[in-house]
């Protein structure tokens, strides 16, 4: 089969750890390079960020990445790049033009307009089937961050008419299928797909980084409000008066798109709260790392926390999970399908740290316990999460779309871009 990917803010190539660079990134290299070893032909369009960048990149067999030229050649934030779509769409139509692909999947809404845009010209003489992945949706953010939702407002519309258009909508997690269908999407072309983690990369066997405390907690993630890192430290204090002394809180991530840390805003919020609460011995802050340091990092921790206000997904939990360390996870979205509570982590309620430092308590004061779900979640990890596996029902939902793909109708129509 082959397949075209579209992602226009998040290319499989860049460097993790920005502002707008995580999860999406990974979610699309690791599903493209799972589906190309497969046997399928992928070529995945993203939007040209930087003048140096070659028009294409063969990443692998059967892989390539295709730079199209879609505004100014440099970093766009991506809630600032709906003006743009329309040229995605042409670059992607003229690198069809001789031969079109089975299908086309867009990742985030922005990568569905340009993909229903170039699937359904009536000029070209063809109709690809479209798969949408929204890996976030716009009404979540907006109920969660409310006026600093930084969204274009014409999300509003143009979202719901993406997965109405759409031949068909993968979800990752069960929680974004009740999303959807309050959205008025019809759930019967929906298919569940989770987000995978590389499971010869990601081990309990292997080096493990050095720790000075007795216990380490650890935070990774990009800092952003929402990702709750505020709520881990605000955590400390209650774990001192439990009696929890040596407690190390590592956060990796940070620095924005340059990586320096005296230069995020997120960070010196972060610092200036552990001073304010007189745990600031206790919290280090890593930064960016490089990708090869993460299995260590995660093996020397006792704990991981993840702690957003809301989740689509979430990476980290599966990384960790297969690095055999227990997860504290926020009972939203897609943790609720990751990580078992009780199982392979524990739950706690949203925005609690006294809930959190309660769950650490109870881990940190039972090693059986933390032996116990680490085991589990490696076990879960690798029968469930494997990015072979989400392929293979990635493969079956693009089955579905190219047997029994609906016309649909195009959310373009009447939206000036």
């Amino acid at each position: 089969m082959r397949i075209s990917m579209i992602s226009e803010h998040a290319s499989p190539l860049a460097a993790l750890g920005g502002v707008d660079a995580g999860g999406q990134n990974v979610h699309v290299a690791a599903l493209s390079e799972a589906l190309a070893k497969r046997g399928h032909h992928v070529t995945v369009y993203t939007r040209r960020d930087a003048t140096e960048l070659p028009a294409r990149v063969r990443v692998g067999r059967r892989l390539d990445v295709v730079h199209v030229d879609a505004g100014p050649a440099r970093h766009v934030p991506k809630d600032e790049l709906l003006p743009f779509m329309g040229e995605l769409a042409d670059g992607v139509a003229r690198d069809w033009s001789q031969r079109p692909p089975d299908v086309v999947h867009g990742h985030f809404w922005m990568s569905g307009l340009a993909a229903l845009d170039a699937a359904r010209r009536p000029e070209s003489g063809y109709r690809v089937p479209v798969i949408q992945t929204f890996h976030a949706l716009g009404t979540v953010k907006r109920r969660h961050q409310g006026a600093e939702d930084t969204s274009p407002g014409e999300r509003r519309w143009l979202e719901p008419g993406v997965g109405r258009s759409a031949d068909r909508i993968i979800a990752t997690c069960s929680d974004e299928v009740f999303e959807l269908k309050a959205m008025g999407i019809d759930t019967g072309k929906i298919s569940i797909a989770p987000c995978g983690v590389d499971l010869d990369f990601f081990s309990a066997d292997g080096p493990v980084a050095a720790r000075t405390a007795r216990y380490r907690i650890l935070s990774v993630g990009r800092l952003v409000p929402r990702k709750g890192v505020d709520l881990v430290i605000r955590a400390l204090p209650y774990l001192r008066e439990a009696g929890f002394d040596g407690v190390e809180l590592l956060i990796v991530g940070g620095g924005g798109d340059s990586g320096v840390l005296d230069a995020d805003p997120e960070v010196r919020r972060l610092l200036g709260l552990a001073a304010e609460l007189g745990v600031a011995d206790q919290v280090r802050l890593q930064g960016q790392v490089s990708r090869s340091e993460m299995p260590g990092i995660f093996r020397s921790a006792d704990a991981v926390v993840c702690a957003p206000w809301y989740e689509p997904f979430g990476i980290v939990p599966l990384e960790a999970m297969a690095c055999g360390v227990p997860v504290v996870a926020a009972a939203v979205g897609g943790l609720r399908d990751t990580v078992v509570d009780h199982g392979t982590g524990l739950h706690v309620p949203p925005r609690d740290p006294e809930a959190i430092a309660s769950a650490l308590a109870m881990l940190l004061d039972n090693p059986a316990l933390r032996t116990e779900l680490g085991n589990a979640g490696k076990v879960r990890a690798r029968t469930r999460y494997s990015w072979d596996r989400v392929a293979a029902e990635t493969e079956k939902a693009y089955q579905l779309a190219v047997a029994g793909a609906p016309a649909g109708v195009s959310p373009m129509e009447g939206a000036a871009l």
